[in-house]
């Protein structure tokens, strides 16, 4: 079932689009199935589930950081993590760049934005975000690579409330691409839409959408 859906996927997203399969709490052997459907990409939102499951498989595996990050976990992560999503502090990018220089290695990550109305999702407004980028503890970083934003919306059953929220997101990205990451080709990721909103992020600009349920079925 795991690769029909999988398959069914692809045929709907274009091929600019990065299908990111959202493997939490879901057993290694369902992961090993979508792997051997040809997914490459999986999301985990807790730093022990991420590193065991990592352990276990392919390690041509590209893995996706989604939750919330604890800057005492980064260390666990920053041998192999391929992209963190959800950087939403100065502090918890600082701690990025300090695990990435002693690995050796660049990190990318994206500036989670808060876009939805409930409270309780994590994510920075437009002037923090541009606070850290104007700040010289920033500007000091040199094993942290910033990718793009990504933001989620709100629970709700209204598509033209979650469009709107998408477009605030889409708005966010270009406003700092063109504001300090212009001449940046890697500034380009725009981490958007889950399994009952994909279409309606692709719409609007997602280059990189989160898909668990209609890939694995329900928690």
């Amino acid at each position: 079932m795991i690769t029909e859906n999988i398959l069914e996927l692809r045929k709907s997203i274009p091929g600019n689009v990065c299908l990111v399969a959202v493997s939490k709490t879901k057993p290694a052997s369902d992961i090993l199935e979508a792997y051997q459907a040809g997914q490459r990409h999986f999301g985990e939102n807790k730093v022990q589930e991420l590193c065991d499951k990592q352990m276990l498989l392919s390690k041509d595996i590209c893995w996706h950081l989604i939750g919330h990050l604890q800057t005492n976990k980064v260390k666990y992560i920053a041998p192999f993590i391929h992209l963190i999503h959800s950087v939403d502090s100065l502090k918890l990018l600082l701690e990025i760049n300090k695990q990435a220089a002693k690995q050796n290695r660049t990190i990318a990550i994206l500036l989670q934005f808060h876009i939805a109305q409930e409270e309780t999702k994590f994510g920075l407004n437009l002037d923090e975000a541009i606070e850290i980028l104007n700040s010289e503890s920033f500007k000091n970083c040199e094993n942290v690579a910033i990718q793009g934003v990504m933001g989620m919306a709100s629970f709700v059953d209204n598509p033209e409330q979650i469009r709107k929220e998408f477009r605030t997101l889409k708005y966010y990205f270009d406003y700092l691409k063109n504001s300090f990451f212009a001449t940046n080709l890697d500034f380009r990721e725009v981490s958007m839409g889950m399994s009952g909103d994909y279409q309606l992020a692709i719409e609007e600009g997602s280059t990189l959408v989160r898909v668990g349920s209609s890939i694995f079925g329900g928690r």
